[in-house]
């Protein structure tokens, strides 16, 4: 099961941290969201948040994560792991 979402049922990531905001709900597949497998994915930064937060483009879909390790802007690649990003690997911020 997802580590970041209850009972199974996928749940949008700042109703977790922010749940007076609305955001992106991400999309679980096999009962794991692409951000929270057990690998880094790679992903292009849509837009940015407040709070240290992103959109981004995971190729099934738009999923929110945090930047709050990395200084990344809309279009950088960017590598995520359980919804945290933390490497910046290609785009304007290099």
């Amino acid at each position: 099961m997802c580590p970041v979402h209850d009972d199974g049922v996928a749940q949008p990531f700042e109703r977790r941290i922010a749940p007076e905001r609305h955001g992106v709900a991400p999309e679980c597949h096999d009962d794991v969201c692409v951000t929270c497998s057990d690998q880094a994915v790679a992903v292009t930064v849509v837009r940015l948040l407040d709070d240290d937060l992103a959109v981004v483009d995971t190729g099934a879909g738009e999923e929110e994560v945090s930047v709050a390790l990395v200084t990344a802007v809309v279009g950088d690649t960017i590598l995520v792991h359980a919804r945290e990003a933390i490497a910046v690997v290609g785009g304007d911020s290099r």
